[in-house]
């Protein structure tokens, strides 16, 4: 018997954006699955609705592989259907599974076992504030979060815009948003003022903002940045 396929089903990034994040080929996949792996149900079964699912909601199954339940997955029974040839979808909170998003796992066990995967076109915050930037997008690196040690991340700044200095890379991070500010203000007071910032704000909801100052320009500009989700990118 052929197995099934596993999906990754991209989540729209922001409210609002469900008609910029999915194709036909979104409603023609999610109307032939009825099961999921999800790291935040309320979110996958929003999109679900909003991507025009068809199947009654009662009679998805949805696997659990939010922060609590990660370390308890039981992958025999996650993947038994797909074992006898059903398909099934991961779907992350926001964005693109397995991206920065510990769907990584998920997909790495398929692999393991087998099974075919398919990665479906949709929102990436991380390449859409690359795209956005101006920098350049032939050589990037993501780095997730900075070190919350005050000392470690000024070191690792300095490192990231010397690096970028020799290389030419674009260095690309996040931060936890209510943290947001005090990175800012961090990377204003280590950064060369030539060194070439950017902030992508909210993308994909009506209030997007994509800025790319130096950081002499950022100097003289006020922006609020609390509890925001926002993507920092620096290019030496």
């Amino acid at each position: 018997m052929q197995q099934g396929k596993l999906y990754l089903i991209p989540v729209p990034l922001s409210e609002g954006a469900e008609p910029l994040s999915y194709t036909l080929v979104h409603h023609d996949i999610i109307n032939k699955i009825d099961e999921y792996v999800v790291e935040n149900e309320k979110t996958a079964r929003k999109f679900l609705k909003a991507a025009g699912l068809t199947i009654p909601q009662s009679q998805l199954t949805i696997h659990d592989y939010g922060k609590h339940a990660r370390d308890k997955m039981d992958y025999n029974k996650v993947f038994a259907h797909v074992r006898k040839g059903k398909d099934l979808g991961l779907m992350s909170e926001a964005g693109c599974p397995a991206v920065a998003d510990p769907g990584s796992d998920v997909v790495m066990e398929a692999h393991r076992r087998g099974i075919q995967v398919i990665p479906m076109v949709g929102p990436s915050s991380i390449l859409l504030a690359l795209m956005g930037s101006g920098f350049n997008g032939q050589k990037f690196t993501f780095h997730g979060y900075l070190p919350i040690d005050k000392g470690d991340r000024s070191k690792k700044i300095k490192d990231l815009e010397n690096q970028s200095l020799r290389e030419k890379v674009t260095q690309i991070f996040i931060e936890t948003p209510f943290r947001n500010n005090q990175l800012l203000t961090e990377l204003l007071r280590i950064g060369k003022p030539s060194t070439k910032l950017c902030i992508a704000v909210n993308l994909t909801a009506k209030d997007e903002i994509i800025l790319t100052k130096t950081i002499a320009e950022w100097k003289s500009t006020t922006i609020d940045l609390h509890k925001i989700p926002a993507i920092f990118l620096l290019f030496a």
